[in-house]
């Protein structure tokens, strides 16, 4: 990779995070023939897919369609696809991260890795970029680092009882037959659905009916992939799925811990209960530099641009408009030509290049479309 593990002291455009979105990005200004931009990440390239259970697979499938006209929903920039590269449909985060390596490969993307951000810092010219290897000074700054890193724990009396998904390396690691699993989106479910392939009995806890509500965004419902798996492994009598339920207490117990709901219910586990409640932004390092919507994510404007800290930019699952959630990389990827595009007019660029993503990327001009019809 062009410029690998060497960290400049200034740039046009510096890029936090070397997960999908910011190798995604890093593609789209090299597609405009921006030279001086770089990329670090604190650890290795996609280090977020490296944390992931070993089970665990993603939810969207992989298909090579590109002849056709149809991007791999996994790809991150045209003419690539996992599918292809990995021979696999639903890859595991170890498989996943293989690909967005020989991606950066490919690209010759200059990605700096072992590098910690430590702070930002707005200057007349863009902004300064405190790092564990010195300060660098970029004109536009994209955040792009990834979620996992960043896991949300429930503030609960006996929280500290609990372990989230994101620290699970293996399911077949965790020791216990009986397990209550906090929260029943995608990462709980799919926890449950690989301990009751362990023989375990699982009971999930959740708010809302997930389970049974029907949608075409799998941002609010189960996908399909996790649908079809689920009703294979409750068919089987391991799990039970308890609706309209919040926690509200973890109590250790001489034979585990009990889970209490809000009603006083009790639901016994002999091992730590599982959070699967979500994770927070990775953005909220540099909380300060923007402004923030009611549900705790930032405010971005039409650009995914800060509202408060002009050029600083935000790509990835964090990204939300309205009541649009691109949480998954088939709807985030679509913003990286709408970043690119406006960071090349600002400097003055030809950005017909981006024609490309047109068919890939229906947001490459604004949000006039943004809506349920076109996102999904």
């Amino acid at each position: 990779m062009s410029g690998a593990n060497s960290l400049h002291k200034q740039y046009d455009v510096l890029i936090v995070g070397a997960g999908p979105s910011g190798l995604g990005v890093g593609v789209a200004l090299q597609t405009l023939g921006i030279e001086r931009f770089g990329i670090v990440e604190r650890g290795q390239i996609a280090e977020s897919f490296r944390r992931w259970p070993r089970e665990m697979r993603m939810i969207t499938p992989s298909f090579n369609a590109y002849a056709f006209g149809y991007p791999d929903l996994n790809a991150i920039a045209p003419r690539t696809s996992p599918a292809f590269s990995l021979r696999t449909e639903h890859p595991s985060g170890q498989e996943y991260a293989e690909y967005l390596s020989l991606f950066a490969q490919h690209y010759e993307l200059p990605v700096c890795t072992g590098v910690e951000v430590q702070a930002v810092e707005p200057s007349p010219t863009g902004f300064w970029v405190h790092t564990s290897r010195g300060t660098t000074q970029a004109s536009f700054l994209v955040w792009a680092g990834g979620e996992f890193q960043c896991p949300r724990t429930p503030d609960l009396p006996g929280a500290h009882w609990g372990i989230h998904t994101a620290q699970v390396r293996s399911w077949t690691q965790v020791l216990g037959n009986q397990f209550v699993i906090i929260g029943g989106y995608e990462s709980g479910i799919d926890a449950a659905i690989h301990l009751s392939r362990l023989g375990k009995q699982v009971t999930v806890l959740e708010r809302s009916d997930v389970w049974e509500r029907e949608g075409h965004d799998p941002s609010v419902s189960l996908a399909p992939f996790t649908q079809e798996r689920l009703r294979t492994e409750v068919s089987r009598g391991n799990i039970t799925l308890i609706a309209g339920v919040e926690a509200t207490c973890i109590e250790r117990v001489h034979t585990g811990y009990i889970v209490y709901d809000q009603d006083g219910n009790a639901y016994p586990t002999d091992t730590h209960p599982i959070f699967a409640t979500g994770f927070y932004p990775s953005v909220r390092q540099i909380e300060p530099l923007f402004a923030w919507r009611e549900d705790g994510f930032p405010l971005l404007n039409e650009y995914d641009e800060s509202t408060i800290t002009s050029n600083l930019f935000l790509s990835g699952p964090s990204v939300r408009h309205d009541a649009v959630i691109f949480c998954f990389i088939y709807k985030f990827r679509q913003r990286f030509a709408v970043i690119a595009h406006t960071i090349g007019e600002r400097m003055g660029l030809d950005t017909t290049p981006l024609e490309e993503y047109r068919f890939y990327n229906m947001f490459l001009d604004d949000l006039s479309c943004c809506g349920e019809e076109c996102v999904c």
